[in-house]
């Protein structure tokens, strides 16, 4: 089900259940250009990120696997995360999704959730989700990244590797991982979901109700990027 175009991300009121997640690719596999949720935008439109008028790409080379995100989540910056110790990047939940096949920058489809990594980018809380594309050949075998280590052995120390060393062409420091560096497993990535999904619910409820009292306009304050989504 593609979302591109001008609202690509508006996230909708949908219930979704835990085990089975819609996700919105951004980044195809074996591409660079450095795709984006456009949070500050109306619709949340996909985008390529820019720096001084300047379009970014990685340069430390091609993302290898479909990098998107979850829907109707949000990584609370004034929440500190008990097992990280460190607070939400205020972002949507980040998810890469292992398939064989690439998807198209906008595309949806619903995921199996595997595992997570606990990623920790210039102190903040920054989790990686580990998914498989419900249709990918070998989604009946995959259930959890036991099952995924075994099937692709090393995609996730790849994925790990390339995490914590991409920024260095840039000159910025490499990324660190909590939890010991560990894949957690899918019971716990689906804890992480719950946790952000609240985050998300708790603001953006917030901010419907403020926009009905007419305390704020259509456009959420720029610190708060849950209630764009």
């Amino acid at each position: 089900m593609p979302c591109g175009g001008k609202h690509a991300w508006r996230q909708r009121r949908t219930p979704w259940r835990l085990t089975l997640c819609p996700r919105c690719a951004q980044i195809p596999k074996w591409t660079r250009a450095k795709f984006e949720i456009s949070t500050g935008e109306a619709g949340n439109p996909i985008k390529q990120d820019e720096k001084k008028g300047v379009l970014r790409d990685y340069k430390w080379g091609d993302m290898m696997f479909n990098y998107g995100a979850l829907p109707q989540t949000w990584e609370d910056p004034a929440h500190v995360d008990a097992d990280t110790g460190c607070k939400g990047d205020n972002d949507p939940l980040d998810a890469v999704e292992f398939g064989f096949r690439a998807m198209a920058s906008g595309a949806v489809a619903p995921v199996k959730v595997l595992g997570v990594l606990g990623m920790i980018d210039d102190s903040e809380t920054d989790w990686k989700l580990l998914v498989l594309r419900c249709d990918d050949p070998l989604a009946a075998r995959v259930h959890d990244v036991a099952d995924l280590e075994r099937e692709l052995p090393g995609a996730v120390a790849a994925l790990r590797e390339w995490l914590r060393v991409y920024k260095l062409p840039e000159g910025k420091p490499l990324n660190a991982f909590a939890l010991g560096e560990r894949a957690m497993p899918r019971e716990y990535a689906l804890k992480v979901i719950a946790d952000t999904h609240a985050a998300w619910a708790k603001a953006h409820g917030a901010h419907a109700h403020k926009r009905a009292r007419g305390g704020v306009t259509a456009a959420a304050p720029a610190e708060n990027n849950a209630s764009r989504l």
